[in-house]
């Protein structure tokens, strides 16, 4: 699964994905469409938990979840109707699982504002506009053609229709798909069309260095907005975690008390995307490697196996489990085994996030 950075142009879209990756691309120049193709980048999720993991089980390397982001070209007003290489913008976003909107809460004037003005909330709604024309396009063609369907008697064209009128008639109200709440059988019906406002948002405000707590009254607009519509915000200053990106640890920590934060933000991001996009981690130790795999939150054990290899889950006989408090307070798997906390859990077990888990098979 992978999340798309979307925003206007000039908000540090690309700045962000830079620091985010640690890739250093040419400069681009200050005006929209400087980025025509995506670009793609595998982040990794950092997690404390590796960390208490490793303190209690001796291993060779410790690999923490990864995350894919792409990024994606400046939306511009009309992108819908294809001002900007819109309909090429869109088609990028289709293709992802979540959207990481960047939207600008700083001022400088040698940025030029895309819309001449900074106003995050203006930002926020000409992109759900444009992502909400864009639904209405899609689904007025899936309409007509599930209609002449339902016309012979086909009875998923008839609840299809009925899904596709429902959407269409609160995408009218200007709301996005997402505060629809369809259910699961409503959704198998529209899955196909790739919607773009059914994605869940992770909203990023990125900030001005003299604002890295986020207290400023741009941000918190977004955070307002961002309750009313049930999604999360984090705030970054794209230019500091770029700068951050390019030093070595020791440097690194340095500069991050220098400016009072304890972890890069970016740290805080990828474990926000993580989570917007409905994901979650389970562990494996041993002495070779300490690892995060991910997995969709509801996962089963033997889905979660698979993850592994496809072999474990075709095979899979059972999951022996334990948890993180139990490693932390008891010091070691062979403790954990004697007191008698390691579970066995089958195939029906649901994974929880931060399980540490053996899984035993057979092909």
């Amino acid at each position: 699964m992978e999340a798309g950075i979307v925003g206007l142009p000039n908000v540090g879209k690309s700045t962000l994905f830079n620091a985010l990756t640690s890739s250093q691309g040419a400069e681009s120049a200050n005006y929209p469409f400087c980025t025509i193709e995506p670009n793609e980048g595998i982040v990794p999720v950092p997690d404390p938990r590796l960390d208490i993991i490793s303190s209690h089980i001796t291993t060779q390397k410790v690999i923490p979840a990864i995350l894919k982001l792409v990024d994606i070209a400046g939306i511009v007003k009309g992108a819908s109707e294809g001002e900007g290489l819109g309909n090429k913008f869109l088609s990028h976003i289709r293709e992802v699982d979540a959207i990481m909107q960047v939207v600008r809460c700083f001022e400088d004037d040698d940025v030029i504002h895309v819309s001449g003005k900074v106003d995050p909330l203006d930002d926020i709604e000409i992109i759900e506009a444009e992502l909400m024309l864009a639904d209405i396009q899609t689904l007025e063609n899936a309409l007509n053609k599930a209609e002449r369907t339902a016309r012979s008697g086909d009875k998923e064209a008839k609840a299809t229709v009925d899904v596709v009128q429902k959407c269409l008639a609160h995408l009218g109200e200007d709301k996005p798909l997402r505060s629809l709440g369809l259910y699961e059988a409503e959704l198998k019906f529209i899955h196909s069309y790739g919607l773009l406002t059914l994605k869940p948002v992770l909203y990023v405000a990125n900030v001005a260095e003299d604002d890295l707590n986020g207290e400023g009254e741009l941000v918190q607009k977004v955070r307002d907005y961002a309750a009313e519509v049930n999604a999360g915000v984090v705030h970054v200053c794209a230019r500091l975690e770029a700068e951050i990106a390019e030093l070595d640890e020791e440097d690194r920590e340095e500069m991050l008390e220098s400016v009072g934060l304890t972890e890069p933000s970016l740290a805080v991001l990828a474990r926000e995307a993580y989570t917007t996009l409905g994901l979650q981690s389970y562990f494996t130790a041993g002495e070779k490697e300490v690892r995060a795999w991910t997995v969709p939150v509801g996962a089963t054990a033997p889905q979660a196996a698979g993850v592994i290899h496809t072999d474990f889950e075709r095979g899979f006989i059972r999951a022996e489990v334990y948890s993180l408090d139990d490693l932390a307070e008891l010091g070691s798997e062979k403790e954990i085994r004697t007191a008698g906390r390691l579970r066995v859990e089958g195939k029906s077990y649901e994974m929880q996030d931060g399980d540490i888990c053996h899984f035993l098979f057979n092909v």
